[in-house]
């Protein structure tokens, strides 16, 4: 019943506050930490590919030892403090670990943009939340890169970490949080990380299995129910394309926002100035467009409530 209570008040408590920028957030410091450790390790470690594996795994032990570690600290120290005091930091966590404000908002600055024929302006505020090089993107490569990002976060961001929080309380979805920053900032597959990013990005593939399907149903769910959506088309595009990625788990919502939406996602974009061939996801029926920007967010936090309310019953009913 407590980690139902602690779920809605975080996630409430994200929809109505998000992230300012203005706020420390532990992931500044897990992004820190995460830093500091790779310039250490690599200069303990052989630099070859037996050592970097390994300096990459001695990292995420390390970050996810100490996220762990500190949140469980805090936790206990508060509730010898008081209960209350205790139940508070874990609702401060649980807004914390979630990302749901956040997508809305900064795919929002992208959509506006676009509605001012800023198209430069629309290119900065999508690179804040993609890994992909913005620079030759045209509008319809920006709007492709915001719908993606939303579509793949709503995973990441926020049916993920709900699943973890539920499942093992706000230390958990921490966590998971800390393994997820690690694969947004170490685990590609280019020259620099093919070896030291390995373990890291195996491990976020490994928590992410699970998540990343039941992201897949709540969208079609929600593409079902909610009118301007095809239901049918996002559960018809997820069965054909959800393997359309060298990721196990990231075509899987991708798949079905495209399929929701009736365009066609993914396909060849510019990494690091090197350009990646990606297998396209889903049919273009019709071209993207920007409004798709504020419809993949719909899609978005009607599945994160769809969670919420079948995470909280659940975990109610196991105890």
């Amino acid at each position: 019943m407590e980690l139902s209570a602690v779920a809605v008040a975080g996630f409430l408590t994200d929809c109505l506050i998000g992230d300012p920028e203005s706020w420390w957030h532990p992931v500044r410091g897990m992004g820190w930490m995460i830093e500091r450790l790779e310039k250490i390790l690599r200069t303990v470690f052989p630099r070859n590919p037996a050592g970097e594996l390994m300096a990459g795994g001695v990292m995420a032990v390390i970050v996810m030892l100490a996220t762990g570690g500190t949140a469980l600290g805090i936790l206990e120290l508060s509730g010898w403090i008081h209960p209350g005091f205790r139940t508070a930091w874990m609702c401060v966590i649980s807004w914390q670990v979630l990302a749901a404000r956040s997508l809305k908002t900064e795919s929002k600055k992208v959509y506006h943009a676009l509605t001012e024929e800023n198209v430069e302006k629309a290119r900065q505020a999508v690179s804040r939340i993609v890994g992909r090089d913005t620079k030759p993107l045209a509008e319809e490569g920006i709007i492709k890169a915001a719908v993606e990002t939303v579509a793949e976060n709503t995973s990441d961001g926020v049916i993920a970490p709900l699943f973890y929080l539920l499942l093992f309380g706000p230390v958990g979805a921490l966590i998971y949080k800390a393994v997820n920053t690690m694969d947004s900032m170490v685990g590609y597959k280019n020259q620099r990380y093919r070896y030291f990013g390995r373990i890291p990005a195996r491990l976020d593939d490994l928590m992410n299995l699970v998540p990343a399907r039941l992201t897949a149903f709540f969208l079609i769910v929600t593409a079902w129910l909610l009118p301007g959506f095809d239901g049918r088309g996002a559960f018809r595009i997820w069965l054909r394309d959800r393997y359309c990625h060298k990721s196990p788990n990231s075509a899987h919502s991708e798949a079905a926002c495209a399929g929701a939406l009736g365009v066609e996602l993914a396909g060849p974009a510019w990494y690091f100035g090197v350009l990646t061939q990606k297998p396209v996801i889903g049919d273009e029926k019709r071209k993207v467009e920007r409004e798709d920007i504020i419809r993949v967010s719909r899609l978005m936090m009607g599945s994160a409530w769809m969670a919420l309310a079948a995470g909280a019953v659940l975990r109610c009913l196991i105890g």
